[in-house]
């Protein structure tokens, strides 16, 4: 089976990356990944991004040690987006902010409620 390839284009040559954390499930972070970027992270087996603010690549926990080692990684349908179930190497703590996932502000939905995704 050939491995397909991701669609860079769409998106002015960047696919947002999903990382989630292989064990719990939970979604640890999202972050950008450019061509030199995704070519870096199967070489090395670890989650690299590109930095848009920065413009270079940023290899999650390279100076934190908590560095997102890759278990499984899969595209969407679109080949436009990488999800990465990972384990993550140091403390734990992904979130510059300290915490395990930077998903921890909640948002109205609407009527305070969060709404059900159906598939």
């Amino acid at each position: 089976m050939t491995e397909p390839a991701i669609d860079f284009a769409k998106m002015d040559g960047l696919v947002p990356g999903i990382v989630q954390d292989a064990g719990t499930g939970q979604v640890l972070m999202l972050g950008f990944l450019n061509d030199e970027s995704w070519r870096k992270t199967k070489e090395t087996g670890f989650v690299t991004f590109w930095s848009r603010t920065r413009r270079k690549l940023w290899m999650k926990g390279e100076t934190s040690g908590n560095r997102l080692r890759i278990l499984d990684v899969s595209t969407d349908c679109d080949q436009d987006a990488i999800l990465f179930r990972v384990e993550v190497e140091g403390d734990g703590l992904v979130c510059h902010e300290g915490t395990v996932s930077c998903f921890t502000r909640p948002l109205n939905a609407g009527d305070g409620k969060a709404k059900e995704v159906r598939a």
